[in-house]
């Protein structure tokens, strides 16, 4: 059996899982802003339940529900909450978040059965090329969760004064403001995302909301040196990493 991959408050399981915990997580769970009216967080995609249980460290939310598609990553996030010092307010969904937001916005819902914080670390993938896992595959073609697809339901389930975040490929940071913009939502924060110093840069980690914001613009690089984080990284995940 896979050992678990221990934090410093949970483990995660994630032997059933085809997307393995990986940096865009972390950073996304460690980033993403919350404010003190933060009651309802949504975790859209949520695999082995990492972002949302950082969440929950890091918030008092009453709850944090999540979404997973994929059989054997619903059952093993689902454990994972259990397993946590939060399962009395951790919940996830067996389902595709289309049929979600369907099922959700069947009959309008009140301002107050809404979400606060929707979170997602997207299935961003586009090569056409095979890992020969077809359950990774899925995880990691955008196909099974278009961006457009993605903000339209966001849009559906977020209160007047929630906020969205995500991260996605810097290369699609333009392309994904503008299908924001389309359905309402402004950025207010962007992070965008480097290995080194000299590095390209790689992610672009968004926060959205439908109020217009001045946008807080700045630039994470995660290794000094090999195997040497710097110091923005190690303030970001200190709370979580073992050796940080």
């Amino acid at each position: 059996m896979t050992k678990p991959f221990k934090f410093k408050q949970f483990e995660i399981h994630q032997d059933r899982c085809a997307m393995k915990i990986g940096t865009d997580g972390v950073l996304l769970g460690a980033w993403t802003e919350i404010d003190n009216n933060t009651y309802n967080i949504l975790d859209i995609g949520s695999g082995t339940g990492i972002i949302a249980l950082m969440l929950a460290q890091r918030s008092a939310a009453d709850n944090i529900e999540a979404i997973e598609l994929d059989g054997d990553a619903f059952e093993q996030c689902t454990e994972n909450f259990e397993n946590s010092p939060w399962g009395d307010r951790l919940f996830c969904f067996h389902a595709g978040f289309d049929e979600f937001v369907d099922e959700y916005t069947e009959v309008e819902p009140d301002e107050s059965e809404l979400y606060d914080l929707i979170v997602s670390n997207p299935p961003f993938y586009k090569e056409d090329v095979t890992s020969g896992d077809s359950a990774r595959d899925a995880a990691r073609q955008n196909t099974s969760l278009p961006f457009d697809e993605l903000v339209e339901g966001v849009s559906k389930l977020l209160t007047k004064e929630g906020s969205f975040s995500t991260i996605i490929p810097f290369k699609e940071e333009s392309r994904f403001i503008a299908l924001a913009a389309q359905n309402g939502l402004h950025p207010s924060r962007i992070t965008r995302v480097k290995g080194t110093q000299t590095a390209d840069t790689k992610r672009s980690l968004l926060q959205f909301s439908f109020i217009e914001h001045e946008i807080d613009e700045n630039e994470l690089i995660i290794e000094a040196e090999r195997h040497q984080y710097t110091n923005d990284y190690t303030a970001l995940t200190q709370a979580f990493y073992l050796n940080m």
